[in-house]
């Protein structure tokens, strides 16, 4: 699994996450990150906010119902021994 360090915010802080898998739905760019490598790890689905104009991604959780449900449907179809529950 690949490791990203993400800046927080509003803040000097960091965060590392370890991506699972990524996709594109309507144009829009998704990843699927969890902060640990453990079986029965938490995880976040982060969409790609940033524009053209943008020296570096910008990525928000995705917070939306219908939005969370419709990609983490994706997501388990591509990660199929991975159930997400929210």
């Amino acid at each position: 699994m690949e490791k990203l360090t993400f800046k927080l915010e509003d803040t000097q802080e960091t965060a590392q996450f370890y991506v699972l898998e990524q996709t594109k739905m309507a144009g829009i760019s998704y990843i699927l990150v969890t902060e640990s490598e453990a079986e029965e790890a938490e995880c976040l689905i982060l969409k790609d906010t940033s524009i053209a104009e943008d020296e570096e991604s910008i990525y928000e959780v995705v917070t939306d119902d219908a939005e969370l449900l419709a990609v983490s449907k994706v997501f388990e179809e591509l990660l199929e021994d991975i159930d997400i529950e929210m």
